[in-house]
């Protein structure tokens, strides 16, 4: 049975939850990720409280992955890779977190469509997308990036340019998890 969660009152509001004083020109490797609170959708469960970027901070490294819209080839190339090797992000302590202006609804559907396995947080307004520098203004829609957010919630990978269809930004990522936690397990 899925489960809906809300509150009426502050469904509008929870986009947008942010303390982030860094604008998207300054995002950098080590800079603080910007924080924020979206609504998502995952396999069993439409959330309206949202969450909460920070949530993750001393429990996962967090795969922050924008993508343009539900149902469209390029994204479900995407999102199908990040469900395919669930299970290996999954054992390097990633938390995958997809990222588009879809609604709930629209994320939930795709979803179940695909046997995602992870959240798809809404981001109608944009906002997160433009804090993070992955909005594309002149066709209203994200760009296709990735951020890795370390367990204490810096910005320890950018991909400003990832391609759906292209291996080696998969495995650049990938590799990039391992290192996280190859080093916190030597610590």
């Amino acid at each position: 049975m899925k489960k809906y969660i809300s509150q009426p009152a502050i469904i509008l509001t929870l986009i947008i939850g942010l303390t982030g004083a860094l604008s998207a020109a300054e995002l950098e490797i080590g800079s603080d990720a910007p924080d924020f609170i979206l609504p998502y959708a995952s396999p069993d469960t439409i959330n309206f409280d949202g969450l909460r970027l920070s949530q993750f901070q001393g429990k996962k490294y967090v795969v922050l992955a924008f993508y343009p819209a539900d149902w469209s080839p390029g994204c479900t190339t995407q999102m199908c890779n990040f469900r395919d090797n669930f299970r290996a992000l999954d054992e390097l302590d990633a938390e995958i977190i997809g990222v588009s202006g879809d609604y709930v609804f629209s994320h939930q559907a795709w979803i179940e469509h695909h046997g995602i396995q992870f959240k798809l947080a809404s981001d109608h307004q944009h906002k997160v997308a433009r804090m993070y520098n992955s909005y594309r203004p002149k066709i209203g829609m994200n760009k296709r990036t990735v951020f890795v957010i370390d367990k204490q919630g810096k910005i320890s990978y950018i991909n400003m340019d990832y391609s759906a269809g292209n291996p080696q930004d998969f495995e650049a990522l990938q590799q990039h998890l391992a290192s996280l936690s190859k080093s916190a397990s030597m610590q």
